[in-house]
């Protein structure tokens, strides 16, 4: 006999928020991902599915337009217009385990987080460190050099899905 379970959708709510934090050798940074994409399909109360992705040209900084440049160019704008998560497995509601891709270069990725699945809505709360040079990315400068982005920067997302 088989015995299924019904998937239900979930759609990435207007709510949710992703920054990136980063430093430089001159002053700490957070840049925020304006436009983000995605999709969970859950089965009972664990999601099964994540896609989801951001709009590079989207992520923005509070210190205008010459980072949000050499930002965008780090992240290959023009040849990856999208930053793009994708789950393999969830273990135990507190990590994703799953394929980043960033800039056109893939990792496999473990990340730890909290999922809480209540009624018509998953949350999935956390944070992540990225090292720029897992993903080929070389960090921006500014001022002939003077300005040096570290190689490592933390990614804060609370993503919210509704039915």
């Amino acid at each position: 006999m088989f015995v299924g379970f019904s998937q239900d959708t979930f759609i990435l709510s207007a709510d949710s928020k992703l920054t990136i934090d980063g430093t430089s050798t001159v002053h700490d940074w957070t840049v925020t991902a304006n436009t983000m994409e995605g999709v969970v399909m859950a089965e009972g109360n664990a999601p099964k599915q994540i896609d989801f992705n951001v709009v590079v040209a989207d992520i923005k900084s509070e210190r205008g337009a010459t980072m949000n440049k050499k930002m965008h160019a780090a992240l290959g704008k023009d040849t990856s217009p999208k930053v793009i998560f994708d789950l393999k497995e969830v273990k135990n509601l507190a990590t994703l385990l799953g394929t980043l891709t960033i800039a056109g270069n893939s990792q496999e990725v473990e990340i730890k987080c909290q999922i809480d699945v209540s009624g018509d809505s998953i949350s999935i709360v956390g944070e992540h460190g990225i090292a720029l040079k897992n993903y080929s990315i070389e960090p921006p400068t500014a001022m002939f050099g003077q300005v040096i982005v570290g190689d490592d920067v933390t990614v804060k997302f609370n993503l919210i899905f509704k039915k």
